[in-house]
């Protein structure tokens, strides 16, 4: 079963903050706060694991808006997506855009937070895909949403065309784009979202 709900919001970055760390000075979300027709949201994304020494796996690719196809086209707001190819979902395994050959880098929550805070330019048009808050306005889930394993807690999660991301889009028209998942989670899915 997948996520219960999913889709992208689109808006303005208003500003971003890290998690207050931990006893051992570990965060574990970078939080953007986005402008958006309905009001500010609130957007909580991954950049460590509660689960895992080695925290999450992520990349950093520039792409043109073309290569998205329909993901990069959405008006300001949130939007529910439907979980195929040819809508505005994304599927870290199946997106042509996102199949790249760029390796994905494994590292700690610094890494992570510092390889994703150089896009996050304040005013830039945002696209943040995932699944929102069930109360209030925002968005979390913003991470590979499939591959995790079996009798794992995030298992009945697992579909395909859900993943979450972060994109920014850049004065050349090009988008900025941060993509994780957990270390725990499989590179290749079949069409349940289930590792292969």
């Amino acid at each position: 079963m997948p996520l219960d709900s999913y889709g992208v919001l689109a808006g303005t970055l208003h500003r971003h903050f890290r998690d207050r760390p931990d006893a051992v000075g570990r965060w574990y979300h970078v939080n953007l706060l986005i402008d958006a027709p309905a009001g500010l949201y609130h957007c909580a994304i991954d950049v460590d694991s509660h689960q895992s020494a080695t925290g999450v796996r992520w990349k950093v690719l520039t792409l043109d808006a073309e290569e998205l196809g329909p993901a990069g086209a959405a008006r300001p707001g949130y939007h529910d997506l439907a979980r195929e190819p040819g809508s505005r979902a994304l599927d870290f395994i199946r997106h042509p855009a996102l199949v790249d050959g760029v390796a994905w880098t494994a590292g700690s929550h610094v890494e992570a937070t510092l390889a994703l805070e150089p896009i996050l330019v304040r005013g830039r048009s945002v696209l943040v895909f995932g699944e929102p808050f069930r109360f209030g306005r925002g968005m979390h889930n913003i991470h590979q949403n499939q591959g995790d394993p079996y009798g794992s807690d995030w298992w009945e999660e697992n579909g395909t065309w859900q993943d979450g991301a972060t994109l920014t889009l850049r004065e050349d028209g090009r988008y900025d784009a941060f993509l994780s998942k957990f270390s725990t989670q499989a590179d290749m899915t079949d069409d349940d979202g289930h590792p292969a």
